[in-house]
């Protein structure tokens, strides 16, 4: 695995950024092109120094278990910055504030897609991109998936923070039009019963949009926290779901 990082200007945002770019073991070995995951809190991934509470999602681990399944792709993560709730909310919440999250889709759509695809040989059709996160950036994550239009095919989808805003993600994906793609949604048992059961009623409503088997994985991790550990044991699996027929 190589590891590419650098910052990036977000002219939507008017802030900046560290992206790192994870790339297969087989990327120099040909002219192959890869399916891209872009992962928000990009910072907790792989670097305990700089990672939320010392814990990663042991990318450096997660990315050679999916090359053993035939799964590589070209990962991005974007570190999020001190101003990560509103940029992570679609819409505000009467206590925390926020909504700056349509502008953050604009800055992965319009800034980040196109810097990424211009300097690495990566599938750029909709089924060959996954947006992905955990807690508000699986919020964010759904957001972009059922956004008009979106680049993003794939979502994966841990621990959305479905409360914030007095739940508008509920309502938010209940309007928006049903779209070809697939979902993976998870949450922990141990998160909370309120958390818990914000999940399945998202579970529903998307089961109700007409999403099965074949295109939505939902899963209750039992005894799974709120955690970047215990993130870490379940996007390598959520990852080979999402991709493993694109």
């Amino acid at each position: 695995m190589e590891k590419h990082s650098f910052e990036m200007w977000s002219p939507q945002l008017r802030n900046r950024r560290g992206v790192d770019v994870y790339l297969p073991a087989s990327y120099n070995e040909g002219r192959g092109r890869y399916p891209v995951v872009y992962l928000q809190d990009g910072q907790n991934l792989s670097d305990p120094a700089i990672a939320f509470a010392g814990q990663t999602w042991h990318i450096d681990e997660g990315l050679p278990w999916l090359a053993e399944r035939g799964i590589e792709p070209i990962v991005v993560g974007l570190h999020n910055t001190g101003e990560r709730l509103a940029e992570y909310s679609p819409f505000p919440d009467a206590r925390h504030g926020g909504g700056d999250g349509d502008r953050y889709a604009r800055f992965l759509i319009d800034t980040v897609k196109p810097r990424i695809d211009g300097e690495f040989r990566t599938r750029k059709d909709r089924d060959s991109t996954v947006i992905g996160g955990s807690s508000m950036g699986g919020l964010i994550s759904l957001y972009g998936f059922f956004r008009r239009p979106s680049p993003f095919g794939r979502a994966l989808v841990m621990s959305p923070s479905i409360w914030f805003g007095a739940g508008e993600i509920l309502r938010q994906v209940s309007r928006a039009r049903s779209t070809r793609g697939k979902i993976y949604l998870d949450v922990g048992t141990a998160e909370g019963t309120q958390t818990v059961k914000n999940t399945r009623v998202m579970n529903r409503l998307l089961r109700k949009k007409g999403y099965r088997r074949e295109n939505l994985w939902y899963i209750e991790s039992e005894g799974a926290r709120h955690s970047e550990s215990d993130w870490a044991w379940r996007w390598p699996q959520a990852l080979e779901f999402l991709l493993r027929d694109r």
